[in-house]
């Protein structure tokens, strides 16, 4: 869907709002300054090869996404000292993807903030969500 030189983690290293935090042989854990604001530490963890979507990622991506994002809660402790975290894909346009290179969620959680408590299933699990199959 989306071509690799138009790929905005594709260019990771040329864009000045993201900032590579951590990086093991197929992945990053980056953080977009942009959104610091309101997702205080939240990053993403992506592969470095182009993969549109996380069903494409291979074996040893997903060991390393799995590596890297020890290292990142370990990080993110140290440094933002969380109350939780919620970690996500979302995967095809309907499930909320609108960046098609393969990227997890990382995002540390506070008590303080207004939605604590709620997590990634809080919105799509609400009745005003429920599919209308008679149509």
């Amino acid at each position: 869907m989306t071509n690799k030189a138009d790929c905005l983690f594709c260019n990771v290293i040329e864009d000045h709002d993201m900032e590579i935090s951590l990086e093991n042989e197929t992945c990053y854990f980056l953080r977009k300054e942009s959104e610091q604001d309101v997702l205080v530490g939240s990053g993403l963890i992506i592969p470095k090869k182009h993969k549109e979507n996380v069903f494409e990622l291979s074996k040893e991506e997903w060991e390393d996404t799995w590596n890297l994002l020890q290292r990142a809660r370990e990080l993110l402790d140290e440094t933002f000292s969380p109350d939780g975290y919620s970690i996500g894909w979302n995967t095809g346009k309907a499930g909320g993807q609108s960046v098609f290179h393969s990227h997890l969620h990382v995002i540390p959680r506070f008590y303080d903030e207004p939605f604590a408590g709620k997590g990634i299933r809080h919105w799509i699990k609400k009745q005003e969500n429920k599919r209308d199959l008679n149509t």
